[in-house]
């Protein structure tokens, strides 16, 4: 009698964070709330959830809130928490002035309407 085991074998990369040298909050660029500090990224192979090998490891910066996350650069930081709001969101700065169009009609070079065009709605 021949016996055949099915046993699972899970494999993969995660990734884990951990916190790393000064932990001052700092104001992120993407959800602008206090919430950006250092931390270190590790990538481990791991079999069956079990964290075996470290893959590669590197040092960035993350928010805690969005989970945005870059690599610390030479002469780039996000900039410290100044005196600002209380719940600790930072506006984003206002968008770009764009000019109004003076004319809503259909685009110059367009035939006029044919005989079935009824126009707009008007109410009986």
């Amino acid at each position: 009698m021949d016996f055949c085991f099915c046993i699972p074998m899970i494999c993969g990369c995660q990734t884990k964070i951990s916190p790393e040298g000064d932990q001052t909050p700092r104001i992120c660029p993407r959800c602008h709330n206090a919430a950006v500090t250092s931390a270190k990224s590790k990538e481990y192979f791991e079999f069956c959830f079990v964290p075996l090998v470290p893959m590669s490891s590197k040092h960035i910066w993350a928010c805690s809130i969005c989970q945005w996350a870059v690599p610390i650069q030479q002469g780039w930081e996000p900039p410290l928490v100044t005196n600002g709001p209380a719940g600790g969101y930072y506006p984003p700065q206002p968008p770009p002035t764009w000019q109004q169009q003076p004319n809503y009609g259909p685009p110059q070079g367009y035939p006029p309407p044919g005989p079935g065009y009824q126009g707009q709605y008007k109410p009986q």
